[in-house]
């Protein structure tokens, strides 16, 4: 009973700060346009409660929402269930298909990964303070090229899955034309990770923006060796934010 109501608890804040603030659904809106056009096929892996999937709608695209937390999950069917251009994928995204161990934050439900790592990374580190993961399921799990062979391919990916993003880029094999995955600085290797397997891919155009600001921090595309510079070299502060990736 006290499980159940943490998580409900832990959902109901997720709704209020990402459906509440309406000049970030603007910003997301534009920063989005810039990739997504009407029709195109989105996947955005790790929905969480779908802020993000409601931005891809309005800018009149298809949308696979894939989110293993099945609190979250059943978020998002009472929030789109009825909306006939989206999917809900209720799997976890890695470099493999089967099944993998999900540590789930009851209170902060944003926060819950499938990368041990990053919950040892954020154990004691300065802006994660009072983060637990306190229960562990196993979710089914499947690729990326699974996914595309199942729905077609997208026209952009977001990727933000709490430390596993480069789990997630190991089961692509067959780039889209532009991509997002999001960073923290407690794990700038699993971020550098990322902007190497996205450079082999063969994506040659790079930005970022910080946090939840939606405004990208460059301006203008960078190659994958400087974007790599400006991650190594971000202060611990900023915390975390979101790798733009475009193909040539």
């Amino acid at each position: 009973m006290r499980e159940g109501l943490r998580t409900a608890r832990g959902v109901a804040r997720s709704l209020r700060i990402y459906y509440g603030d309406r000049r970030r659904r603007t910003a997301m809106e534009a920063l989005y346009g810039r990739f997504v056009k009407p029709g195109d096929l989105v996947f955005d892996v790790g929905s969480h409660v779908g802020d993000r999937v409601a931005a891809f709608r309005r800018l009149g695209a298809r949308v696979i929402a894939v989110e293993p937390q099945p609190a979250l999950a059943r978020t998002l069917r009472l929030i789109y269930g009825r909306d006939r251009a989206v999917i809900i994928e209720s799997v976890a995204v890695g470099r493999t298909t089967g099944t993998v161990e999900l540590r789930l934050n009851l209170d902060n439900p944003t926060v819950s990964t499938a990368s041990a790592d990053f919950v040892r990374a954020a154990h004691g580190a300065r802006g994660w303070e009072g983060q637990a993961w306190t229960k562990s399921i196993r979710v089914p799990m499947m690729t990326l090229d699974a996914l595309i062979a199942r729905h077609g391919r997208p026209g952009f990916i977001k990727i933000d899955v709490e430390g596993f993003e480069a789990e997630v880029l190991g089961g692509l094999t067959q780039p889209t034309a532009a991509l997002s995955f999001e960073f923290t600085t407690i794990q700038r290797e699993t971020a550098l990770a990322c902007v190497e397997r996205c450079r082999t891919l063969g994506y040659t155009r790079f930005d970022a923006a910080l946090g939840e600001s939606q405004t990208l921090v460059h301006g203008s595309w960078i190659a994958p060796r400087e974007i790599a510079r400006w991650l190594a070299n971000l202060p611990d502060e900023a915390n975390s934010g979101d790798v733009y990736a475009a193909l040539g």
